[in-house]
């Protein structure tokens, strides 16, 4: 997966925002959608988030999945990333 070129990244003190430049609009990730998010821009699959994310937080496997299947489902609705 990787973000689309119009959209910028900027770490702030609560997670991350990304920044649609086509529409301005910005999009809040907090520390465990970052967990995902860089996992899934370095080249892992899902399963690979979902190991990152309860590796860091202490969430259960099912739960774990359950949001990373949400980000990325979010993330593709609003046109954020390619494949």
């Amino acid at each position: 997966m990787r973000l689309r070129a119009d959209v910028s990244v900027a770490d702030t003190d609560y997670g991350q925002v990304l920044l649609d430049e086509r529409t301005g609009h910005y999009w809040q990730l907090n520390p465990t959608g970052v967990v995902v998010v860089r996992a899934l821009l370095d080249g892992a699959d899902e399963d690979a988030a979902v190991a990152a994310l309860t590796s860091t937080y202490s969430v259960g496997e099912a739960q774990a999945r359950q949001d990373v299947s949400a980000l990325v489902e979010g993330l593709r609705g609003a046109g954020l990333v390619t494949a």
